[in-house]
C-alpha cells in the first residue's frame, strides 16, 4: 500500500509492466468488500465481503510514513538504481500517496484482487495490476521486483503460507520485504483479554462486531504477535532485518500519546512492521 502516487487513469500496465507480467493471476487483498450476508462457502464469502466498496480500505497515514521511510533506507536514492516495488494489496492507492514523498523516482506498481480498490487506485496510481495470491501466482516474472509492500494484507488471508511463498518467488535474491499487520499483544489487547473482552482486531463475524470494541467489520482471518509473524516469515525463507512498531489511527484520542509511546517496544506496538530479505 505504498507507491510514488502519480495520478493516471490507465487501466492496463505499460509495456515495461507487461514485460514484468508473466501470466495472470488474481489474490486476497487488504482491500475492500462486499454483502457479508453472501457468506457461502469461505472462498466465495471473503470474495464478496472484499468488493464491498463501504468496507475500508486504508490503515493509517502513521504507519504508511514509517513503512515508507523503512523502505526507502533499504533501497537507497532512485538517482543511484531505481526499484521495481509491487504494492501488493495496493486497496484504493491512499497509502501510495503518503509515502510518494518518501519513495519519489522508484517505480511502484499497485497490486490488488479487487475489481472496485483498483478503480480507486487508479485515480492515485500510474501502474495498476490484477493479481490474486489465493489462486496461483502473480502476475509477474520470477525475481522481477526489488521489494514488496505488503501492508494489511496477512491478516485476511486463509493461506498466507502460499501467500509469502509467491512473494518470496517475484523478489530477486536479496529483495526486500515490507510487511505490516495489527498485533495481537498490543498494550491494550493484553489488558482486554484479562477484562475477559475479545482484542481488537480480531472478528468472529464477516457480519458485525461481537465482544470487543468498535463497529467496523473488516476480515481479518489470522492475528500475530511480535514472536509468532518473525518465526512464521523466517520459515518461509526470508532473513528478518527488523520488526518495529506503528500506531493505531483507531485509537481514542486521548489514549494516542501512549499508543505512540507503546512503538518503541513493537511487541506492544498496535500495528507491527516487519522488513526482511529474500535468502
Amino acid at each position: 500500500m505504498t507507491t510514488p502516487a502519480r495520478s493516471g487513469t490507465n487501466t492496463k500496465p505499460d509495456a515495461e509492466a507487461e514485460h514484468l507480467a508473466a501470466s495472470r493471476a488474481d489474490a486476497a487483498p487488504a482491500a475492500p468488500p462486499a454483502t457479508p450476508a453472501n457468506t457461502g462457502t469461505a472462498p466465495r464469502g471473503l470474495r464478496d465481503f472484499y468488493e464491498n466498496p463501504a468496507v475500508p480500505v486504508a490503515s493509517g497515514d502513521a504507519r504508511s510514513l514509517r513503512q515508507a521511510r523503512m523502505l526507502a533506507a533499504a533501497l537507497g536514492p532512485a538517482a543511484v538504481r531505481p526499484a521495481v516495488v509491487l504494492d501488493v494489496g495496493c486497496g484504493d492507492g491512499t497509502a501510495a500517496a503518503t509515502a510518494a514523498p518518501l519513495l519519489a523516482g522508484h517505480r511502484v506498481i499497485g497490486v490488488d484482487w479487487s475489481q472496485d480498490a483498483l478503480r480507486r487506485a487508479r485515480t492515485r496510481l500510474t501502474d495498476v495490476v490484477r493479481g490474486e495470491l489465493s489462486d496461483g501466482r502473480l502476475p509477474f516474472r520470477s525475481g522481477a521486483a526489488d521489494a514488496v509492500l505488503f501492508s494489511e494484507v496477512v491478516e485476511h488471508l486463509v493461506d498466507p503460507d502460499s501467500a509469502l511463498d509467491e512473494l518470496r518467488r517475484v523478489l530477486r535474491p536479496g529483495g526486500h520485504l515490507m510487511l505490516s499487520t495489527p498485533n495481537l499483544a498490543a498494550w491494550y489487547n493484553r489488558a482486554l483479554l484479562l477484562a475477559g473482552v475479545q482484542p481488537v482486531f480480531s472478528e468472529v463475524s464477516l457480519r458485525a462486531v461481537h465482544g470487543r470494541p468498535g463497529r467496523e467489520v473488516v476480515g481479518h482471518l489470522r492475528l500475530y504477535t511480535a514472536r509468532a509473524l518473525r518465526e512464521f516469515v523466517a520459515a518461509s525463507g526470508f532473513e528478518v532485518v527488523r520488526l518495529a512498531g506503528a500506531p493505531f489511527h483507531g485509537v481514542p484520542r486521548p489514549l494516542r500519546p501512549l499508543d505512540r509511546l507503546a512503538c518503541a517496544a513493537p511487541s506492544l506496538s498496535s500495528i507491527l512492521l516487519l522488513h526482511a530479505r529474500k535468502t
